[in-house]
């Protein structure tokens, strides 16, 4: 059997999409392994997914002063000696990366056990995880266009994000059914990230009466940020975070407003759902999300505002904007070229675990 370590960590962002690629690596008859960091937030993931799970060492490697600074690259120097240990032990064909600074010495380790790597990078340009790793790597998957400029020639395959196949299935009399929505009138669908959005939850309730003259509301507004004033409100329901029901809810939106993190908006890609992006600034991030949301608005499948210049009017008149010419977003995206990551990034695997790799 084929052995393939997979690793990633830090966020969720950097362990959905190896959520996403496990069936179709156990249909292909590897088997799987993760490799994150002792407590991260990978480690309830992926323990949860019946897979193997290996901690260890990792320290995070900031651009800005930090008494950390001076200990955590020690934690890195750690973290190497054991990801080269565990990788003795498994022994894998390959190893797969979604970046985090967890990554870093799993792949640094692959290399000097000559293991071949494939990296995926999410986001516009690599983040400082990645950029140490894109030396060590095989190929580089990447999800937008303009990426591929800023990697090396002959690395760079632009593949898009791998998602759950589940959010594909969903059913959308069953989100009638969950919601208690009528099918007579459309439905908008607001997400804000696991953690919610403060700026994105305000501008929206700001206008929910209007919204409700046309639309009915889905509400993810994240960890503690229900408003019980709005409760019982017909057409609209919050919820701080769906999982089980979470397809069902995309199947019965007609539009979606996001934030604009890498693995959202390539599940509306593949989902093709009309959307309004609401970027991170650049205040509050190193900007990746603007930039994600910039290309994806030039490819035609999104809408953008920035979050500092919304007002209730502007907010509610781009609303009605993109549901009137919903249509033709929905159609950029069929013609994308970015829908079938899962099989590009196991194919890439596939290649690089039959490739013999030099001692």
């Amino acid at each position: 059997m084929k052995k393939i370590v997979l690793t990633g960590g830090g966020t969720a962002g950097h362990v959905t999409p190896n959520i996403a690629l496990m069936p179709r690596l156990k249909e292909l008859g590897y088997e799987v392994h993760y490799i994150g960091s002792y407590d991260g937030i990978e480690k309830k993931l992926i323990e949860e997914m019946g897979v193997p799970y290996y901690g260890i060492s990792s320290g995070k490697l900031r651009r800005y002063f930090d008494w950390k600074n001076f200990t955590d690259p020690f934690r890195v120097l750690k973290g190497f000696g054991e990801a080269k240990k565990l990788l003795k032990i498994i022994n894998p064909d390959v190893v797969f990366s979604k970046g985090g600074f967890v990554a870093v010495p799993v792949v640094q380790a692959a290399k000097r056990c000559h293991i071949p790597t494939i990296i995926h990078e999410s986001d516009m340009t690599p983040g400082l995880a990645n950029k140490l790793s894109i030396p060590a790597a095989a190929k580089i998957c990447c999800n937008f266009p303009e990426t591929v400029k800023y990697l090396p020639e002959g690395k760079a395959v632009l593949t898009g994000s791998p998602i759950r196949q589940e959010l594909l299935k969903g059913n959308k009399l069953a989100g009638l059914n969950f919601c208690g929505f009528t099918a007579k009138k459309p439905v908008l669908m607001v997400i804000g990230g696991s953690l919610g959005s403060v700026a994105v939850n305000n501008a929206v309730r700001s206008i929910l009466p209007q919204l409700l003259k046309t639309f009915q509301v889905i509400h993810l507004c994240g960890k503690g940020n229900l408003d019980e004033t709005q409760k019982g409100m017909e057409g609209y329901v919050q919820y701080e975070y769906i999982k089980q029901e979470l397809a069902d809810l995309f199947a019965l939106a007609d539009i979606v407003i996001s934030r604009a993190g890498a693995n959202a908006i390539c599940e509306l890609l593949a989902l093709r759902k009309p959307n309004l992006l609401i970027p991170l600034s650049a205040a509050a991030s190193r900007g990746d999300q603007l930039l994600n949301a910039k290309s994806f608005q030039q490819q035609g499948f999104s809408m953008v505002l920035q979050e500092e210049e919304i007002t209730p009017q502007l907010l509610l008149s781009t609303i009605l904007e993109l549901y009137e010419n919903r249509n033709s977003y929905a159609e950029a995206m069929k013609k994308s070229g970015q829908s079938n990551a899962i099989e590009m990034i196991t194919e890439l695997i596939e290649d690089a675990a039959n490739t013999t790799v030099s001692k």
